[in-house]
């Protein structure tokens, strides 16, 4: 994909009331995200889910600006920016009708690893529960598993460490942003992720 789909794209991603399946329409229906500003009103107005205000903030072109500065502040912090129509997007994701049209990435990701496992829990993990990750995990290294989680307090961490210490890929799923490393304390592990694995 060239630079300037990116850059159309990532403008109509900040367009309000443009969501990641009327994006995937959109562009469906026009062809491109170039087209999609080129298309004129009245054929916009036919696509479903498309009314009057969401036309005319398309061809107001106002957040091109926008997507131009993020591009910009995505390298200056070595953040990938992988689109739907990006080779690399994760192809298990892009079967999900509902499925994010952009994934903000940091480190050495492999999506297409078919060992993956995502484990989740209580953010207040008694010892027991540390305990089972631990021996979860440990029981997973001879299948090279990719561990998924949210780097959160609790089993969520305890996942992560448990994979950095075995040697496993491990990924977390932020839910504060892929700039704002939260909790704070766990920045250490987020760091040490990138190397073999990373962060979305």
């Amino acid at each position: 994909m060239n630079d300037q789909s990116r850059v159309c794209l990532l403008a109509l991603h900040f367009i309000p009331g443009i969501g990641d399946y009327l994006l995937r329409q959109l562009v469906s229906y026009c062809g491109s995200a170039e087209r999609v500003f080129k298309t004129p009103k009245g054929k916009l107005l036919k696509i479903p889910g498309v009314g009057e205000v969401t036309a005319n903030a398309i061809l107001a072109h106002q957040t091109f600006d926008m997507a131009e500065k993020e591009i910009l502040r995505a390298e200056k912090l070595n953040v990938e920016l992988i689109f739907y129509l990006d080779k690399n997007y994760p192809s298990r994701l892009k079967q999900l009708q509902d499925a994010p049209t952009l994934l903000y990435c940091k480190g050495a990701i492999d999506f297409e690893n078919p060992k993956s496992i995502a484990i989740v829990g209580t953010r207040k993990a008694t010892a027991y529960g540390r305990e089972c990750v631990e021996q979860l995990i440990a029981e997973l290294v001879p299948h090279q598993a990719l561990i998924v989680s949210g780097l959160a307090y609790g089993i969520d961490i305890q996942a992560h460490k448990q994979a950095i210490k075995q040697g496993l890929q491990t990924l977390a799923i932020m839910g504060s942003g892929i700039d704002v490393i939260y909790p704070a304390t766990h920045k250490d592990a987020a760091h040490q992720m990138q190397k073999n694995g990373g962060l979305v």
